[in-house]
């Protein structure tokens, strides 16, 4: 009995001493399993050191005999837990011995707390339950409370297999044989207590559990464009790692310089290529063998430096020789450099500036297109140039004399009428009578008055005759008549280079219709002689085509032509048609008056 008492207080040290282990382990750990699997299974081998006595045959007085029960070397192990939390489970155990002296079965459930590690699991257990024990002495099987105290260690393989590298556990067992040992024999082999250790090695089986997510990384950065030559700064976050692990970080990037440092990294775009690059980092767990690694990209535009740019204006845009002009220019950097504007150059007179604008003296410069020229550079050495063009003009001509308004009332022109057939070859100045002859010298007087505020001005005399007479005759007619009318203004002080004549025969002879809307509105006449005149329409007609028209040209004015008004009214308009009203009954009274015979 002192053996049996002795070898059960190592196996309860044993037990306890392991308990205080696995549970000092937990803060030992780098790291838990943030995903355990739902359940567990377990199957592998077990050994069990049962560590108690039963009654075997009896001394010579016929007490039993105590018989310690040897180890069992056979022997399986079953368990299944599920797991409510990664750290705590519910499991339920099977165990089974046997021997050629004893068959020891348990039958426990009870909590269980694992410690998750990274590759590795450490567990701790309590189950109570029956423990069943069969011995092969001739007794009769008994079960009895039993009790497991103890963990052990798995070894991950993969996500669902693990290798349970060990398990210890103290094993507690309470019989009753009271049918084979009386009352007055020993009490510890009537009741007998077993404090028994075991060994388990195998196989666990994991269902079921979130699956675990792989680690990310997020890149950000500064900028996203640069010009060249300025840098960027980028910066990676990861997550999903284990926090207590030291991390690796590798940093590339396809464009520029990058240098990194942990989770930050520098990249130098100096004589970078102007386009679109990505710094990529890569962040790994050196302990973690498959999935400890992730990676992310930030994207960046290097761009190209861009000149200075730079326009100007001038105020005023059109200057006279001697006056001056201000020229205004702005420039402005892309780029937001500091800009300054100088250079200042003029391909006519002077210009002198000072910041942004200048001034151009035309003193002295001949009239034409003088070019200013300007240059705007940047603190970074770059230059934009611009041209501004100034019109210079020499002073304007004094103003031309102003037109007298009443002349210009006064030079009513009136065509000039003919008598019949005149003039002749032989007398190229008759033909021509009295108040016609007046008509022009008012004319001549008028027209070279004109001259004075607009000497550019001409007088066309334009030639007609009746229609009485061949096509040769009328033309050579007409053409006689308008060199009378030219000679008597050239006699009257008109230059003949403000003269122009044309002839057109009887070519454009006024219509019937033209006289006759002339007669009805002259203001001249009276009822009585119109009437008189609208009865004789042959003649008139004859008459009022026998004429010099007279048309003013100037420039920058409309054309004048003459008023084709014949003039009844004339003390000579006799000679043109036969005279007045009163003249013809004066005329008709006197005996043996022959008309004259009618010319062409």
């Amino acid at each position: 009995m002192p053996l049996c008492q002795a070898t059960c207080r190592k196996n309860a040290g044993f037990a306890l001493i392991l308990v205080i282990v696995l549970a000092g382990l937990s803060t030992l750990m780098n790291a838990q399993d943030e995903h355990p699997p739902k359940a567990e299974l377990f199957l592998g081998y077990q050994w069990l050191n049962p560590g108690g006595n039963i009654p075997n045959g009896t001394d010579a007085f016929g007490n039993p005999l105590a018989f310690k029960l040897p180890s069992m070397a056979k022997g399986v192990g079953i368990s299944f837990a599920y797991n409510f939390t990664k750290y705590m489970a519910l499991e339920g155990d099977y165990g089974g011995n046997w021997s050629d002296t004893a068959n020891e079965n348990t039958f426990t459930l009870g909590p269980k707390v694992t410690w998750r590690g990274e590759g590795v699991n450490f567990f701790a257990h309590t189950l109570l339950g029956a423990n069943h024990l069969g011995p092969k002495t001739g007794i009769y099987n008994t079960t009895g409370l039993g009790a497991i105290l103890g963990g052990g260690m798995d070894l991950k393989i993969w996500k669902s297999v693990s290798f349970r590298l060990f398990e210890a556990d103290y094993v507690y067992g309470h019989f009753n044989f009271a049918n084979v040992v009386p009352l007055d024999g020993d009490p510890h082999l009537r009741r007998p207590t077993f404090n028994g250790a075991r060994l388990r090695s195998g196989l666990v089986l994991n269902f079921g559990g979130a699956p675990q997510i792989p680690p990310v990384a997020a890149c950000s950065i500064d900028r996203s464009e640069v010009l060249v030559g300025e840098p960027l700064h980028v910066t990676v976050a990861p997550s999903g790692f284990n926090p207590k692990h030291t991390l690796k970080y590798d940093w590339s990037s396809t464009g520029g310089k990058i240098e990194g440092k942990e989770t930050g990294a520098t990249i130098d775009t100096a004589g970078a290529a102007p386009g679109s690059y990505a710094a990529t980092a890569r962040v790994s767990d050196p302990k973690v063998k498959k999935g400890g690694e992730a990676s992310c990209t930030s994207n960046f535009t290097v761009k190209p430096l861009n000149p200075p740019q730079i326009s100007c204006s001038a105020n005023p845009g059109t200057v006279e020789v001697g006056t001056a002009s201000t020229i205004t220019c702005t420039c402005t950097s892309p780029d937001n450099a500091t800009v300054t504007v100088g250079n200042w150059t003029s391909s006519a007179g002077s210009i002198a500036g000072s910041g942004n604008s200048a001034t151009l003296t035309t003193t002295g410069a001949s009239a034409g297109a003088a070019t200013v020229n300007a240059t705007c550079t940047d603190s970074r050495g770059l230059t934009a140039s611009t041209t501004n063009t100034v019109t210079v003009n020499n002073p304007p001509p004094p103003p031309p004399p102003v037109v007298d308004k009443a002349l210009e009332a006064r030079l009513a022109l009136h065509s000039v009428y003919f008598v019949t057939a005149k003039p002749t070859e032989k007398e190229p100045n008759a033909g021509l009578v009295k108040s016609q002859e007046q008509t022009l010298v008012s004319l001549a007087a008028d027209f070279k008055k004109y001259l004075e505020a607009k000497p550019d001005a001409h007088l066309t005399l334009e030639g007609h005759a009746d229609v009485r007479g061949s096509v040769p005759y009328n033309q050579a007619l007409s053409e006689r008549r308008v060199a009378r009318v030219k000679s008597v203004l050239i006699e009257n002080g008109v230059p003949e280079a403000n003269l122009a004549t044309k002839a057109f025969g009887k070519q454009s002879n006024l219509t019937a219709d033209e006289v006759k809307a002339a007669v009805e509105q002259n203001p001249e006449l009276t009822k009585e002689e119109r009437a008189r005149v609208l009865r004789n329409m042959k003649t008139i007609i004859w008459a009022s085509n026998r004429r010099v028209d007279v048309t003013l040209n100037a420039a920058g004015q409309t054309s004048e032509t003459s008023v084709r008004q014949y003039p009844f009214n004339a003390a000579d308009s006799l000679t043109l048609i036969g005279g007045r009203e009163a003249e013809r009954k004066a005329a008709a009274a006197k005996k043996g008056a022959k008309a004259p015979a009618k010319k062409k």
